[in-house]
């Protein structure tokens, strides 16, 4: 039997994938999209890729995303045609606003059967619309392939999934339509090589914003801020605000207090006369409140990952870099680092067990090879406030600051972390949203620790004006909503060893066990 044309496009367009550093693909089963299949287990089998299958295209979209999020290596995501394709718009739309590179591989029936009644066909040509970095609509393959087209295809895709001079890092789509025969045995992709070459551009001329040192100034690290931040703050003698995925909360000019400060030292948040930011800060009001401050100035350094932020259209300048003119006073930083420490010191702590212990023992087991994930909603909140100034990996989903997905995440940071510990700290409803995540595939030995917080439902809410204004059983119901699950049998359902302490020293022991581990800390 000759080979198939959509295996030739197919073993090609993967093989040159694996010679543009892609390294990882995630995909579900499907007719449509066996070709692709067929050729990432041949790679697979060479050990020029890791392929890894999931069922669920939702949860594979966002263990794709973690992988992608642990290593800044672009990942493929390969799925059959129809409602599989909808279903990563979720994980689509969270890689699009914090800059994680995703190649998005959709299978499609042939163009002339979309809008006539065919099965499993839906237009899938801009479905994610502008949250993909291009989308392309390719032909279905027949008779001789154009392999030119295909590794061209295959190195315009990476290049932009990893970020260049005009695009920031994020998905791509790339949408193939296929033709019977869907399948063939050859060509081996793990015998081809394209010649598949990065591309390159001429570099565009950075903006640069020269400031002067007299300011009272504070750096404010949102989510993906990364070392330029507190690089800037140390290097300048600035306190930094670093939320807990901003991947600089540490060294001596982090201030941990800040939330707490912000909110309650008047004194000293009104001498603050200049705010630099970097990253995508969503987590604190006290933040955007000073963020909106009119008699403030405003420097957003641009971030290659998350964006443009400037929510209030008050920027003073938006700029690649930054330098100082002048001198910086000492007695600023100082003043910052003392408050923190008499905040800090005049907290007392609670009898039991609480989040902000939880916070403290997850920080203080987890060594530097590890990673901590934080799901969105209270804790993430809780880890601002008590989070540690420590130098460990910090993940969360704060592109859209959604609770979708973060077990699916967590799993493929853990994936991408050989052995090490993957700490997921949520809440209850988190845990639920994303539960079908736990599903264990046999053939990946990870340790992956869910520490949920149990407090009955969307406790957030509390923080927010409707708790005062609605009747209690108003609120539990359509904010709260809190589930009576059996998360021993949820667990066991999974096969995740269960374990709810009573004590610090019971939850201190079950941070160190390995496996696949749910950790339930009931309020």
């Amino acid at each position: 039997m000759l080979p198939a044309a959509s295996q030739i496009f197919s073993a090609h367009l993967m093989a040159a994938l694996t010679e543009l550093e892609v390294e990882q693909a995630f995909m579900s089963p499907g007719s449509r999209s066996q070709s692709l299949a067929i050729a990432a287990q041949q790679l697979h089998d060479v050990d020029r890729l890791t392929l890894r299958v999931r069922i669920d295209e939702r949860s594979m979209g966002f263990t794709a995303l973690g992988a992608a999020k642990a290593t800044g290596i672009p990942v493929a995501i390969i799925t059959t045609s129809g409602t599989a394709v909808a279903n990563l718009l979720p994980a689509v739309l969270e890689a699009h606003h914090s800059g994680v590179p995703l190649i998005l591989i959709t299978a499609d029936r042939p163009k002339e059967l979309r809008g006539v009644g065919a099965n499993q066909t839906t237009n899938q040509v801009g479905i994610f619309g502008d949250a993909v970095r291009f989308c392309e609509d390719i032909e279905a393959p027949v008779g001789e392939v154009d392999l030119d087209f295909v590794r061209a295809l295959a190195e315009k895709a990476v290049s932009i999934a990893m970020g260049d001079f005009t695009h920031r890092a994020g998905p791509v789509h790339l949408n193939i339509c296929f033709k019977e025969p869907l399948s063939s045995l050859t060509p081996d992709a793990a015998d081809i090589y394209t010649g598949a070459e990065f591309l390159e551009e001429e570099p565009q001329v950075p903006t640069f914003a020269i400031l002067d040192g007299e300011y009272n100034t504070v750096v404010v690290a949102g989510a993906e801020a990364g070392m330029l931040a507190l690089e800037a703050a140390e290097a300048f003698g600035w306190p930094v605000f670093a939320e807990p995925s901003s991947r600089c909360r540490y060294g001596a000019n982090s201030i941990v207090a800040y939330p707490a400060l912000l909110a309650e030292d008047q004194e000293l948040t009104d001498k603050i006369q200049r705010v630099v930011v970097y990253g995508k800060p969503t987590l604190s009001r006290a933040v955007q409140k000073l963020i909106a401050r009119e008699d403030i100035e405003l420097i957003v350094v641009r971030s290659e990952l998350t964006g443009l932020f400037n929510p209030y259209g008050n920027a003073k300048e938006i700029v690649d870099d930054l330098t100082v003119s002048g001198e910086v006073s000492s007695e600023w930083l100082a003043r910052w680092r003392v408050a923190s420490h008499n905040w800090i010191s005049a907290q007392n702590y609670n009898s039991g067990l609480d989040r902000r212990k939880v916070i403290e023992f997850v920080y203080q087991a987890s060594q530097l090879d590890d990673a901590i994930v934080l799901g969105a909603s209270r804790m993430i909140r809780e880890a601002d406030t008590w989070a540690p100034s420590k130098p460990i990996q910090v993940f969360a989903n704060r592109g859209l600051s959604g609770i979708d997905g973060t077990i699916a995440t967590a799993t493929g940071i853990a994936l991408s972390s050989e052995g090490a510990f993957t700490r997921v700290v949520l809440g209850d409803l988190t845990l639920i949203h994303d539960a079908s995540s736990m599903i264990e595939d046999p053939e990946e030995t990870i340790n992956l620790q869910l520490i949920m917080v149990n407090d009955s439902g969307g406790s957030i809410f509390e923080k927010l004006e409707v708790f005062e204004a609605v009747e209690q059983g108003t609120f539990d119901r359509i904010f709260r909503a809190g589930q009576k699950i059996d998360y021993w049998s949820l667990a066991n359902a999974y096969g995740f060893i269960y374990i709810t302490p009573a004590n610090e020293q019971e939850l201190l022991d079950a941070l160190a066990t390995a496996g696949r581990v749910l950790i339930e800390i009931k309020l």
